[in-house]
């Protein structure tokens, strides 16, 4: 993790940690970095989502950009996956993205993309953060026509929605589902998408005023649509989270169907299919403990990487591989994008059942979830540093490896997004790893300094 960017792009709250001035600094140093040996004029485009502040950050980095001599595309609230893809549909040399995904809206963010459609490796936002933090490069700054100009989209939504529409073998007659916007970039784009499928969809939280992205809403709080899926008698529900690069279900009965399952419900599918490049699906070290065993019953490989959909998927490109994803919702269809998307995943899906004639709950059951706590803890800057270099600290998780031995496992980072160390234990015996996972986050609560938020328990379906 950088000095500027987490494991997915710059975030902080807006106009304190992420200010318009850091902004139009990032602007210009990306265009800077991106454009590097460009033979003509370079272009970006630029999206956001729903928050009050996305217009401020975004209006920052553009105007940083164009201060460099290179033109700005403006696609207005997008998801962020449509950023990625439009990068080249309108062939520029860069995205950006103005999002802090699944965070309140009081945060913010600035997510990068290359001209591939790919987040930056960490030499590329390196090179950024040292000519933002350090000044180590002297930039231009054109006068009269060498200025950038800023020009809209006027179909940016309507060429993401049928880049989506392009993915799907069935369409989705029939299907009666509810629809999960998390009043964030998918309102922008969810109703016109499953209407033109054809699901008689139930389109929930498409209503975004700045203030309610992901508030009580969304692939974060999705117990809401799990209940609005059984009182209404519904297929299912899918729910995206406030950029909608995130996607998680529920089935018929209100039962969460979270990233992992997805993973295996479609990860079977592809292979049956002949479309799982070298019967492998990477996933991270947070992924389920019962994935793993659904891989090994259905004679696939698993691969785990550090927590962050751009890690699964640089061991993607790495070896080939087409499937992968993470618990959280972020699922990559390589076939179809450079990186997750909720309402790509969300479409796959409901075709899956579309075509296989099945209800959710039964494509589910091809994977048994093992129960699963996780306690979070907020600590400042200094407390997440002293994370890596606390004998105590260390010594209690060694502790909780041991006790849980082959039957479980206890997985405990920093997160790379928001201000907090996270403890997460699973395996069979819920009394037991809700035990370890107590005892090791105390020890981060004296020794680091902690605020423990509630604690998270997710039992398997019985």
């Amino acid at each position: 993790m950088g000095r500027l960017f987490g494991t997915d792009g710059v975030r902080g709250i807006a106009n304190t940690e992420l200010t318009c001035e850091r902004a139009l600094e990032i602007g210009r140093a990306a265009a800077e970095v991106l454009t590097d040996g460009c033979r003509r004029r370079p272009l970006f485009v630029v999206g956001s989502d729903t928050r009050t502040s996305s217009d401020m950050l975004s209006c920052a980095v553009m105007a940083g950009i164009c201060s460099m001599g290179a033109d700005v595309i403006s696609l207005g609230v997008v998801p962020t996956p449509a950023v990625a893809y439009l990068v080249g549909k309108y062939k520029a040399d860069a995205g950006i993205m103005i999002s802090a995904s699944h965070n309140p809206s009081e945060f913010n963010g600035i997510k990068i993309f290359s001209g591939d459609g790919y987040k930056l490796p960490d030499a590329l936002e390196e090179r950024i953060e040292a000519i933002v933090l350090d000044h180590e490069s002297k930039l231009q700054s054109p006068t009269g026509s060498g200025v950038g100009k800023l020009t809209h989209a006027e179909k940016a939504t309507k060429d993401y929605i049928d880049h989506v529409k392009s993915s799907v073998l069935y369409s989705l007659d029939g299907m009666n589902i509810a629809v999960d916007c998390s009043n964030g970039s998918a309102s922008a784009t969810a109703r016109q998408l499953f209407a033109d499928l054809g699901a008689n969809a139930h389109i929930l939280n498409d209503s975004p005023n700045g203030a309610n992205i992901n508030e009580n809403c969304g692939s974060t709080h999705i117990d809401n649509l799990a209940k609005y899926v059984v009182e209404n008698e519904l297929d299912c529900g899918v729910a995206f989270d406030g950029d909608a690069d995130r996607c998680l279900a529920v089935d018929e009965n209100g039962n969460v169907i979270d990233g992992d399952m997805i993973m295996a419900i479609c990860a079977l599918d592809l292979m049956e299919r002949g479309r799982l490049n070298h019967k492998a699906v990477v996933g991270t070290i947070m992924t389920n403990f019962g994935f793993g065993k659904f891989c090994e019953e259905n004679d696939l490989k698993f691969v785990a990487t550090k927590v962050g959909d751009r890690f699964v998927l640089e061991e993607m490109l790495l070896e080939d591989y087409s499937f992968g994803g993470e618990q959280s919702g972020h699922i990559i269809f390589r076939d179809f994008a450079t990186t997750g998307d909720g309402q790509l995943t969300a479409c796959q899906l409901l075709s899956l059942i579309r075509r296989k004639q099945k209800k959710l709950s039964e494509l589910a059951s091809v994977m048994t979830r093992y129960p699963q706590t996780i306690v979070n803890l907020t600590v400042d800057a200094e407390g997440k540093l002293l994370f890596y270099t606390d004998r105590d600290v260390k010594e209690a998780i060694d502790n909780a490896k041991s006790e849980l031995g082959e039957t479980g496992r206890i997985v405990v980072r920093p997160s790379g997004t928001e201000p907090l160390i996270r403890v997460m234990a699973e395996g069979k015996d819920m009394e037991q790893i809700e035990a370890v996972c107590e005892k090791v986050a105390s020890v981060i609560e004296k020794k680091l300094g902690g605020t423990r938020k509630a604690k998270k328990t997710k039992a398997p379906d019985l």
